[in-house]
């Protein structure tokens, strides 16, 4: 597996962050889904990786820098049907790294805190986040769960 910075052009990585959206905005109630689209993730202040086995594309994270020390973790998804293979931890081990090398001191992220996201907050937490107030320009809902870790 590869990752690598992508510039989010392809059609194949599109269709995957479409889905991402659109399955997000299914399961989370009106006003609690915080998923990026293409334009937000296209900003200036966020980077975008995907990873990938030969042509496939596996799974996708990206950074979206919030102050000059803190950064929140954005657009983690791992394919359907490679899923419990370990791609959503590498992601997450590259993505921490990519953050300290950028001078980052602080990395949080919003994520559901229903059972469907059962899953991702276990792997935040297996990795250090645990959770916190709302931050940046979040404000307190009964459907997020804020987390944050120090780099």
């Amino acid at each position: 597996m590869r990752i690598e910075l992508d510039d989010l052009g392809g059609a194949e990585v599109v269709a995957f962050l479409e889905d991402h959206v659109a399955q997000l905005r299914a399961v989370t109630p009106p006003g609690s889904s915080h998923a990026l689209d293409l334009d937000g993730l296209r900003s200036v202040d966020v980077r975008f990786w995907a990873a990938r086995d030969g042509d496939e594309l596996l799974g996708c994270g990206a950074l979206k820098a919030l102050t000059p020390q803190h950064v929140e973790l954005k657009s983690m998804r791992t394919a359907a049907h490679r899923t419990r293979e370990g791609i959503a931890t590498q992601l997450l081990v590259h993505l921490l790294g990519e953050a300290r090398t950028a001078g980052f001191s602080r990395i949080s992220l919003e994520t559901g805190s229903f059972a469907f996201f059962a899953p991702a907050r276990a792997l935040y937490a297996r990795h250090g986040f645990v959770e916190c107030e709302p931050f940046g320009a979040y404000a307190a809902d009964p459907e997020s769960t804020f987390m944050t870790r120090e780099l």
